[in-house]
């Protein structure tokens, strides 16, 4: 058998450019956690051509391949939804009350455009106070007690709204220099293309196991999609893909990774060590960068609620770098998403075999 030729720098070139795209597509979608049907129809869309795709009852994402009747079943994570606000009320001068769907940074909303999704879309903007009126350091609000100004006459915003509508910070996905992407719903719409790529590397492999790509809902509020889906599933093994901190001012070395440098593995008590240590022995196989992320305690992600369903299962998980977390400017580098799905095929194939 003829060994596989190495890539061309066009291709390469290409791929990465499909990968960025890929990305953007993903991330201009809504899907607040409770709302992510939306997201979760434009993910199966991508995942269509790759095997068996389906959306559950509550907006989860299937797609199935490799041996379907093979006793290995790897399961493989990544939320589909975005932190994002929820309409609870209209004051009688039609400005919006939220509150919080996921961790929404106080800091960051006064004064920050978001998109409200009612009857239309509708641009909007947080209240603030002007510096000029404040007294003395006044304390940040909390998320449930700002408001949303629409510019609307009340009657027309409650034409146009009601209680339990979804608003997201506004922002548009951008390339930046040096393969770095900026855009809100990265967090983890970035590991949802990881998984969907790793797809697209072993389309034309042989795999004895069974795979499913499991891109779940609600993780940012409950966890409510890894939980049923794990579920329903039963797996083998699980590998859960996040995001985690990347390196920037302020930010210890000992909790983040440098744009660009890969991903990093987890080591932690709810995490299967064997399965970590073959991730970083297949990452120094593969010529793949990488980095440990030990912890002693909670892994704030999905591998909590997916290694623990039936009689619990092996999990592993897998995080990419991303600067400015849970804000519409979340950054990363396309390498570490590419790098992060290539670790993953690599250990499938080694799982799976080559058939």
């Amino acid at each position: 058998m003829e060994e596989k030729r190495e890539r061309t720098e066009a291709e390469t070139e290409q791929e990465r450019n499909n990968l960025r795209d890929l990305i953007f597509r993903l991330c201009s979608v809504p899907g607040n956690s409770g709302d992510e049907l939306s997201a979760s129809k434009a993910a199966a869309a991508e995942l269509a051509a790759l095997g068996e795709t389906e959306i559950d009852s509550v907006g989860n994402v299937y797609m199935h391949f490799g041996k379907k009747d093979a006793k290995e079943h790897i399961l493989l994570d990544a939320h589909i939804d975005q932190i994002g606000l929820i309409i609870t009320g209209i004051d009688e001068d039609g400005f919006l009350s939220v509150d919080a769907c996921g961790g929404m940074d106080k800091r960051l909303m006064p004064g920050s455009a978001v998109t409200v999704y009612g009857k239309e879309k509708l641009n909007g903007i947080v209240c603030c106070m002007p510096p000029h009126l404040m007294k003395g350091e006044e304390k940040l609000l909390p998320v449930n007690e700002l408001h949303v100004d629409l510019g609307l006459p009340a009657e027309e915003v409650r034409r146009l709204v009601s209680p339990g509508d979804r608003a997201l910070m506004w922002m548009k996905p951008k390339m930046l220099l040096n393969g770095r992407l900026s855009s809100g719903a990265l967090d983890d719409r970035a590991g949802c293309a990881s998984l969907i790529r790793c797809a697209q590397l072993l389309k034309e492999e042989k795999i004895s196991c069974r795979v499913t790509v499991l891109l779940s809902c609600d993780e940012e509020v409950n966890g409510r999609g890894a939980r049923t889906g794990g579920f329903r599933m039963n797996p083998t093994q699980a590998v859960v893909v996040d995001v985690g901190f990347a390196a920037q001012p302020g930010v210890p070395e000992t909790v983040s990774q440098p744009l660009g440098a890969g991903p990093t593995i987890g080591f932690a008590p709810i995490l299967d060590g064997e399965m970590s240590r073959r991730f970083v022995s297949l990452a120094e196989e593969n010529g793949i960068p990488y980095k440990a992320d030990v912890c002693g305690g909670r892994t704030y992600t999905n591998s909590e609620a997916v290694a623990v369903v039936g009689s619990g299962v092996r999990t592993a998980l897998i995080s990419i770098p991303l600067c400015y977390m849970h804000s519409a400017i979340e950054t990363i580098d396309v390498e570490d998403v590419e790098n992060t799905a290539r670790l993953i095929a690599a250990y499938i194939k080694e799982v799976g075999g080559r058939g």
